[in-house]
């Protein structure tokens, strides 16, 4: 049964990085590329058109083709997969929820948790934005709040479970909810910001470039909710099916 969801999942993820690959294409790459000719433009007016530039290993054409694609195919295929793990183990813990629901409310959790919070904190940044100096730092504090949001969420989850029993669920679902932006809150003072934009680089395609950012994960986390959430609940009709005919006929 685990086996069959994750599979599932995966399938489900492969599809949904597909979707996300066509926005990225669209309305992502074309501030990289901007972001790349501001580096290079930059570079030239420091007076390192002079200096020997290193071969380009990969080129900017396979990046954004194949490799952008396999990125977003191998990323939705974790995804999926952690979702179709997620699945199994909330299926009939959160209460009596059809497949659909309860795939969309997890991707919807997964993707507050996974992309909206820590991007908040430390935002996607383009090619020329960021000092390589820093980059060590500015990963394992991201890092850091992710893994924070994650195991905080999952925190909020059982909490609300907790209050539903006296709460009911609407109660319960807002009064976590509040936890967990009160806490978040607090973690967000307590990490160190990081401001490091040049100051010539166009602030709208920085904010585009951001927006884009979390718009791919939208699109993949959302494809995967509502796709893993249809073929599941599509197979367990199917599944269903001859038993109740069985049924039925045994009645006859």
């Amino acid at each position: 049964m685990v086996g069959n969801l994750l599979l599932r999942g995966m399938m489900v993820g492969v599809l949904a990085g597909l979707l996300a690959f066509c926005f990225a294409k669209v309305y992502g790459e074309p501030y990289v590329d901007y972001a790349i000719a501001f580096e290079e433009h930059a570079g030239h007016a420091a007076g390192a058109a002079g200096a020997s530039e290193e071969p380009e290993i990969v080129s900017r054409a396979t990046q954004a083709g194949v490799g952008l694609f396999a990125g977003l195919a191998i990323y939705g295929a974790a995804v999926g997969g952690l979702s179709a793990l997620a699945f199994a183990f909330a299926n009939g813990r959160l209460g009596r929820m059809r497949p659909r629901s309860l795939a969309a409310l997890i991707a919807a959790l997964g993707f507050v948790a996974v992309v909206v919070v820590p991007q908040l904190k430390y935002p996607a940044n383009p090619p020329a934005v960021g000092s390589a100096d820093t980059i060590m730092a500015r990963t394992e504090l991201f890092f850091a709040m992710l893994a924070f949001s994650v195991v905080l969420m999952v925190a909020t989850v059982m909490l609300a479970r907790r209050l539903a029993e006296r709460l009911g669920d609407w109660n319960a679902a807002t009064v976590a909810g509040l936890v967990y932006v009160g806490v978040v809150a607090v973690m967000f003072a307590a990490l160190p910001n990081i401001e490091e934009i040049p100051a010539a680089f166009s602030p709208a395609a920085l904010w585009n470039f951001r927006i884009a950012s979390i718009g791919v994960q939208a699109v993949l986390y959302a494809a995967i909710g509502l796709g893993f959430g249809a073929a599941t609940e599509y197979a367990a009709g199917r599944a269903g099916r001859p038993a109740r005919a069985t049924s039925a006929a045994a009645a006859r």
